[in-house]
């Protein structure tokens, strides 16, 4: 199928009531999630995954989609408002957009800020749509060998989303895989960790385990401080910027898009990285760099154009090899293999209505988010002053609520209290979570590749070097692995000699 019916097919499905609905509620909670600091796009897709399980697959999926580019756009109202920025990828645009909320120019700053992402996030899709079916050709060619390879991979590439200590990173796939052994084998259904335990003999539910690593971690976090909102007192006018606002904007908004697209597909990319490094670029590149951080437009455009664009990078080796670059995606990765659906070269033969209609309702909720964002922004000022006491209480009641009601065991509480506070622990530890995440979701399906694969080949594990994908997917693997150990070794070193 080639990308234009494949786009057409995806339009066909999403274009209906059902899914549009999905597709503005999942855009109206982004940009909520988004406007709202201290709760961000991971802690809500936690929450509402347990919403998705009773929903056709196309739907669930493309509200999650929604929920994460929708806090993309959210994060920046803050940001330039009140200089609190709603998500961690809009802390760079407030550094001008707050100086232009300052100098009587919200209303600028707030609609290139909108219609930047817009344009981004267009391009990004276009892109997207093109690049993912390249990989299609080698679909038919992926068995047990590849899929270990290829997820051997991720696993490792998932370190390079760590910020801090490498040995953390590390620490954190090896328990992920201890957590996702408990429970019955993959493979001869023997029972593994349960200590004679019925609820344990499935494991830990996954969605429990999410709610309380991101939903459940963050309300203590954030109990530790009294947040108190801050009354906007800047007046907001003139959405629409002026003619020498987009002179000043469009180079920056390409720009921005393309460095967000490259740092989405790549591991340990993502959003936050994207904004930071087209921030940096615009800086570096502008005749007069000193007028950033005094309310420069550039600013605003160049980060905001790169994070929205990140969005849809990341999708592509989420969606084409089933690999997650970044944490939100890892917990994407989550949704669609609870819904029955294992991402990758498959997909596009096995699932395209899912690989297209999750396509197109992107297309579709960058359209909605551009409408709602310009338009609402009033209301979404006004949630700002809603008080921490009575947030805080009403997202633990929804978690509690959303790990129940997927089995109806009051166990799977427990489970999210117990990773609610593992996580607050993880956390001030600086420990990061996304690598854990990950491990748990790809340790079952990483087991049995592996497994399979050995018993398939006469001669062990020779069928991976004898696998041309499998053997290069482990190639670099190594080659990463050899790469951190020379990183941490001059780290050390670096150390020692200081």
């Amino acid at each position: 199928m080639g990308t234009i019916d494949g786009l057409a097919q995806g339009f066909s499905i999403i274009l209906t009531w059902q899914n549009l609905y999905f597709c503005l509620i999942g855009s109206l909670v982004g940009t909520l999630i988004g406007v709202l600091p201290g709760i961000g796009p991971l802690a809500a897709l936690s929450l509402l995954l347990p919403i998705t399980f009773q929903m056709p697959a196309v739907a669930g999926i493309a509200m999650l989609a929604a929920i994460f580019y929708g806090a993309m756009y959210g994060g920046s109202t803050t940001a330039v408002l009140i200089n609190i920025p709603g998500e961690a990828a809009s802390v760079v645009t407030s550094l001008d957009g707050y100086r232009m909320a300052q100098n009587g120019r919200a209303g600028a700053a707030l609609g290139m800020a909108a219609l930047g992402s817009f344009i981004a996030g267009t391009i990004s899709l276009v892109a997207l749509s093109f690049f993912s079916p390249l990989l299609t050709s080698v679909a038919l060619r992926f068995g047990p060998a590849e899929n270990f390879g290829i997820m051997m991979l991720g696993l490792v590439s998932t370190i390079f989303m760590v910020q801090g200590s490498t040995v953390k990173g590390v620490q954190m796939i090896a328990l992920g895989l201890l957590v996702s052994c408990i429970g019955m084998d993959v493979v001869d259904g023997q029972e593994r960790f349960t200590f004679g335990s019925v609820d344990l003999t499935n494991g830990f539910d996954l969605t429990a385990i999410v709610i309380g690593l991101f939903g459940v971690s963050e309300i203590l976090l954030n109990m530790e401080q009294v947040a108190t909102g801050e009354r906007v007192k800047t007046s907001i006018r003139g959405l629409w910027p002026t003619v020498q606002d987009w002179r000043d904007s469009w180079l920056p908004i390409l720009r921005g898009t393309g460095i967000g697209f490259v740092f989405g597909v790549l591991p340990g990319g993502g959003p936050v990285t994207a904004s930071f490094v087209s921030y940096a670029a615009e800086k570096r590149i502008a005749r007069q760099p000193e007028r950033f951080g005094k309310g420069a437009i550039e600013g605003v455009a160049g980060p905001e154009s790169a994070n929205n664009a990140a969005v849809a990078g990341s999708m592509i080796p989420l969606l084409s090899l089933g690999l997650p670059s970044n944490a939100v995606t890892a917990l994407l990765l989550g949704a669609f293999i609870i819904q029955g659906v294992q991402p990758g070269p498959m997909m596009m033969v096995q699932r395209p209505d899912l690989f297209w209609g999750v396509i197109a309702s992107m297309y579709v909720g960058n359209v909605i988010l551009l409408v709602l964002n310009l338009p609402l922004v009033g209301l979404w000022v006004q949630l700002l002053r809603v008080p921490y006491t009575i947030l805080f209480p009403l997202v633990l009641l929804l978690s509690v609520v959303g790990a129940y009601s997927v089995n109806g065991n009051s166990f799977d509480i427990w489970v999210m209290i117990g990773f609610g506070v593992v996580g607050y622990i993880l956390k001030k530890n600086d420990y990061e979570l996304s690598p854990f995440v990950l491990a748990v979701v790809l340790g079952p399906l990483l087991e049995q590749s592996l497994r399979q694969s050995l018993i398939m080949s006469p001669d062990g594990a020779m069928i991976f070097a004898r696998s041309p994908i499998a053997a290069t997917a482990l190639g670099v693997t190594a080659a990463l692995v050899g790469m951190l150990l020379v990183k941490e070794h001059n780290s050390r070193r670096g150390e020692t000699l200081t």
